[in-house]
């Protein structure tokens, strides 16, 4: 390994007594790409925010070029050299992205003036070589998930930061994202740069990383050169044993046709969009970012304006906002849990619940807590939800446990078509495979289950059928051998349509 740039010793971290990190021993090299894997709870989240000085440890020592160093803040790492690329987006929304990137830390000329041509010139160079098509000038309000994505790797390199961390990074981004992305860090790694790459995604642990370690239960139980472990190995000593098959079998029995959609149109998102899906059924939705997949769900739940006909069961299910859908049969689990999913300062078990307060109200306006947490009860044993306490805010849990819950609150209110849109985004291995099991338990008991996914292994592995969406319109539909990752491709990206594949 090459020389130590930040080292970590003996590194403690406890909340209330818990010990959620328990003397972790690490250290990284200039030019180096250090994985970071583990299982949701496993302490990885609590490892990065000390190193990045949101939490101070409890104890042990941090040590940068030999060093000791202590961050009181975030802004303090980032003076240090330290910076994050976070998971969940820290973008402040009405400004514009040159403001986003400095925002904090603006560029001043004659000491008290912003200097804007030169935040604008930086911002516009960074852009580019991440191969970004986003203006400095645009808002981010505007910015589709994977813009929103290079922003924040923006932020994070405006300063030349020597050690980066990149949390999940890749979780909203295309292949061809992903490949610019991976360009870009080796580009940083030949300069000298330190990298810190945190990802479920075994396949891209091994393919960009020099080095991997793996944290279980707040401990450090593996490191190893990545020419020595194989993503089957980095899962057994996550979860501490072997996975099966990680998706469940299809089912070949499907029943009447649930939801019925014929010429729904979305001005400025998708045009003329027509499918069913039947009882006990897995639609997947497959397509490139921005293809429309994301917006036909919205327009579903009657959270965006659309046209055409909507049928539940044979009945019209046209809804006006979601509390309507939700009364029509619909459950929604969306893509962005921390935006519109769930409300990390509540409690678990009031999440769980969210969407069909009215099953426990005793009186008018007055909630049976027994019976609301009696149910949470129910959820978190069957998800595998780790949390003792139900009344804990939600943001106490790790991202792939507040999944759980987002999941739990979705089906609470017994929905007969369950869209679920990147349901196992930024969670690790053996959760995705426990929700595979959900997925598909539910079809079995009759649900019609629509699925929305990047990743085009789940796609495969858990979807009847798929249709393929291409700049807001159908481009064609798979069903049995031909739903495979290059005909799925070949559609999306225009190669061939359904008609003459």
């Amino acid at each position: 390994m090459t020389p130590s740039l930040f080292r970590v010793h003996r590194l403690r971290k406890e909340f209330a007594g818990n010990a959620v990190l328990r003397d972790v021993d690490a250290e990284i090299g200039r030019g180096e790409i250090l994985g970071l894997i583990g299982e949701n709870g496993a302490g990885k989240s609590t490892f990065m925010k000390i190193l990045s000085g949101i939490y101070e440890p409890t104890s042990g020592t941090l040590e940068l070029e030999g060093k000791p160093i202590a961050f009181d803040s975030p802004s303090d790492a980032r003076r240090a050299g330290v910076s994050i690329v976070p998971q969940e987006f820290n973008l402040a929304k009405d400004l514009s992205v040159e403001e986003n990137v400095f925002l904090g830390a603006e560029l001043l000329k004659l000491r008290r003036v912003l200097d804007r041509t030169g935040m604008r010139l930086r911002t516009a160079q960074l852009l580019a070589e991440l191969g970004a098509n986003v203006s400095p000038q645009d808002r981010i309000e505007g910015l589709s998930a994977a813009q929103k994505q290079l922003v924040e790797v923006c932020k994070a390199l405006a300063f030349d930061a020597s050690l980066l961390i990149l949390d999940e990074p890749t979780t909203m981004l295309t292949r061809r994202e992903i490949d610019r992305l991976f360009a870009l860090m080796r580009s940083l790694k030949a300069r000298g740069m330190a990298l810190v790459y945190v990802s479920h995604k075994l396949a891209e642990v091994k393919a960009i990383c020099d080095r991997v370690i793996v944290l279980k239960d707040g401990e450090l139980v593996r490191e190893a050169p990545i020419a020595e472990i194989e993503p089957p190995e980095m899962a057994r000593c996550m979860v501490g044993r072997e996975l099966r098959e990680i998706f469940p079998p299809k089912r070949k029995a499907v029943g009447p046709v649930v939801l019925e959609v014929r010429g729904l149109s979305s001005p400025g998102a998708f045009t003329d969009v027509s499918f069913t899906v039947r009882e006990g059924e897995i639609l997947g939705f497959a397509g490139l970012v921005g293809a429309g997949r994301t917006q036909i769900a919205e327009a579903l739940m009657g959270l965006r304006p659309s046209s055409g006909v909507v049928r539940v069961g044979g009945k019209e299910a046209r809804a006006r906002d979601a509390k309507q859908a939700v009364r029509q049969g619909f459950g929604y689990l969306s893509e962005d849990r921390q935006g519109s999913g769930i409300l990390t300062g509540f409690g678990i078990a009031e999440n769980m619940t969210l969407v069909s307060l009215r099953d426990y109200t005793s009186l008018p306006f007055v909630i049976d807590r027994d019976k609301e947490v009696a149910k949470a009860r129910t959820w978190r044993d069957r998800f595998g939800i780790k949390a003792s306490n139900l009344a804990a805010p939600l943001e106490s849990l790790s991202g792939g446990n507040q999944q759980k819950v987002f999941l739990a609150k979705t089906l609470d209110p017994g929905p007969r078509v369950v869209i679920v849109d990147e349901p196992t985004r930024g969670v690790d291995v053996a959760a995705k495979q426990e929700i595979y099991r959900f997925l598909a338990e539910l079809a079995a008991k009759g649900a019609a289950v629509v699925l929305i996914s990047s990743e085009l292994e789940e796609i495969i592995g858990m979807c009847d059928r798929v249709v393929v969406m291409r700049e807001g319109r159908i481009a064609g539909e798979l069903e049995g051998n031909r739903v495979e990752e290059r005909e799925i491709m070949y559609m999306a990206t225009g190669l061939h349509t359904g008609a003459n594949a």
